[in-house]
């Protein structure tokens, strides 16, 4: 796998930063959370005048081997079929995408169907798009095998997949990206997702497991009996085995490039904004790669999925928003955008005391 040199935050200038904030003209800690992301994004961009400029949203197709044993209440094909709607700028992470000014970049990591008219080799696709909107055919295969009998993804695969995740920051960060959101497209991905929470929190599995796109109560207790056999049927010994060795099993292509993308984004000192399950499943695996990496994160929504607030409690995260979102794609990261930008402009904007000409009254 492609080695990753992330370092914890940098707190030399902790002291200066809170200093700046708390003499900014209000009551000391009177702008609660946001006193407290505007330390953290200083402390990662390493500046008392931080910015957001040019914000990448990375949203990641893939399809999964799992869906072929009933999981989910949604057919495979709604991944293809919401990928091309993206492109057409008909989906709900356009729309916040247009709301909030991010670039959007669609990524068929792994779909099992030819996005692209006139599709090139693997992994070299075309680039197609308008506005804001990019299209990247980054294909490793037409989705995972499934881990019910095999593993999802070979190594070369699954190096692939974080490499290609990689990438796609590192062009971000040639348009000048400081902030990242990163969304997924998959059916079956709660899935995968329920099971590294189950082996990463030691969280009885049964209570990692949730209605993902709709199942009822037949539906999940299904779910459960295949994820279940899954995990007992494994080649690992999962007690003893090493994290990416978990993730490349039973992750999805869209997941483990995330993974990738999180790591260099944290590698790079971009802020890194995470949505839903899904990708906070993608954050508590990339922080079992590298603890350091969870410092560049802000987690941004808490969902009604089942087992979403055990595992954000696991990984010490306090959610921005609950505002019931399960639909994925990152569109809780982009609805938190406007908390994150006040944060941002109450440390550049804001009077002193000093020069507002305010007594300071404590």
């Amino acid at each position: 796998m492609k080695e990753f040199d992330i370092k914890p935050l940098d707190r030399s200038m902790q002291t200066a930063i809170q200093d700046k904030i708390d003499n900014l003209n209000k009551p000391k800690g009177s702008l609660g959370r946001l006193e407290e992301l505007a330390l953290q994004i200083c402390m990662i961009q390493h500046t008392l005048e931080p910015s957001l400029a040019h914000p990448c949203h990375l949203l990641l197709g893939g399809d999964h081997g799992i869906e072929r044993e009933g999981v989910s209440v949604s057919p495979r094909e709604v991944t293809w079929q919401q990928m091309l709607n993206f492109t057409r700028g008909g989906g709900g992470v356009n729309m916040f995408c247009r709301q909030h000014g991010f670039k959007l970049r669609i990524v068929d990591v792994g779909v099992d169907y030819s996005l692209c008219p006139n599709p090139s080799p693997v992994g070299e696709g075309n680039i197609v798009g308008e506005g804001n909107i990019v299209f990247l055919d980054r294909k490793i295969a037409r989705g995972t095998k499934n881990f019910l009998y095999e593993p999802a993804m070979t190594e070369e695969e699954y190096d692939r997949a974080i490499l290609t995740g990689s990438d796609l920051v590192d062009d971000c960060i040639a348009e000048g990206c400081r902030v990242l959101s990163i969304g997924e497209m998959g059916i079956a991905n709660t899935s995968p997702s329920s099971i590294w929470m189950h082996l990463f929190c030691n969280i009885p599995l049964k209570e990692c497991i949730g209605a993902g796109a709709g199942l009822d109560n037949e539906g999940i207790r299904h779910k459960y009996e295949v994820l279940s056999r899954a995990i007992a049927n494994c080649q690992l010994s999962t007690a003893n085995c090493q994290p990416d060795e978990i993730i490349r099993y039973f992750g999805g292509f869209e997941m483990v490039a995330a993974i990738g993308a999180m790591l260099r984004a944290a590698e790079k000192h971009l802020i890194i904004l995470v949505d839903g399950f899904i990708m906070t499943a993608c954050a508590l695996a990339a922080s079992r790669l590298c603890p350091a990496v969870r410092e560049y994160m802000i987690l941004t929504h808490c969902g009604d999925e089942s087992g979403h607030k055990r595992m954000l409690d696991a990984m010490g995260a306090k959610p921005l928003l609950h505002l019931g979102l399960r639909l994925g794609e990152g569109t809780g990261a982009l609805c938190a955008f406007p908390i994150i930008d006040s944060a941002v402009r109450m440390v550049n904007e804001m009077n002193n005391f000093k020069n507002a000409k305010i007594t300071k009254y404590f």
